[in-house]
């Protein structure tokens, strides 16, 4: 079935193009849980067969996902707030928690948002909290691509170079993602080790 699915897929981004990449990226940035490696894995394996450009398949992918978390961010910048000021309480969220989480993303909102941009099952959902806590949204623009843009060009090349070969394609990407998790949390210790000491 997720064969088919991949096959599907392959078919519409030939037939849209950067276009079907763009729109299948926003998606996936939105609140609807769409795996971006079913995007741009094939993208990346088209880009290997003369059909598609890396450089314009990442651009597409980028911009989709900006599209997303800016959606999710400004969901939760004006409508957020408001529901959890009038309804927090029923699910024990009080004005202090939102007051402390404002404090957390003034301090360390843009690493928060690049790590989590490279989490799955986190990525889609960081743009929700920044925008609650109302982070600047130049901080937010910028490690939120950084973060996207990273994630996107890995699952492209690993398309590129081994796009056929879904049983490479599954170990890859199984190594792939338990190092940047590993490498992230290295990261994140380093940080609050230096946020401790200043």
């Amino acid at each position: 079935m997720l064969r088919e699915l991949a096959q599907e897929l392959v078919d519409l981004i030939f037939d849209w193009g950067y276009l079907g990449v763009f729109l299948l990226m926003a998606v996936e940035s939105s609140f609807i849980p769409f795996p971006s490696e079913i995007v741009l894995i094939p993208a990346g394996y088209l880009a290997s067969q003369g059909e598609m450009s890396i450089g314009m398949i990442l651009a597409s992918a980028l911009g989709g996902s900006m599209l997303g978390a800016y959606s999710n961010y400004y969901l939760a910048l004006k409508l957020g707030r408001k529901i959890l000021i009038r309804y927090g309480k029923y699910f024990f969220i009080k004005e202090q928690t939102l007051q402390k989480m404002d404090d957390y993303f003034a301090k360390h909102g843009a690493i928060s948002t690049f790590i989590g941009r490279l989490i799955p099952g986190v990525r889609q959902l960081i743009s929700i909290p920044a925008g609650l806590a109302q982070m600047n949204i130049v901080k937010f623009s910028l490690y939120t691509g950084v973060g996207a843009g990273i994630w996107a060009l890995v699952l492209i090349l690993l398309g590129y170079y081994i796009g056929e070969n879904q049983e490479l394609i599954n170990t890859y990407l199984k190594q792939i993602t338990i190092t940047v998790v590993g490498l992230l949390i290295i990261l994140a210790g380093y940080y609050y080790k230096k946020q401790k000491r200043g």
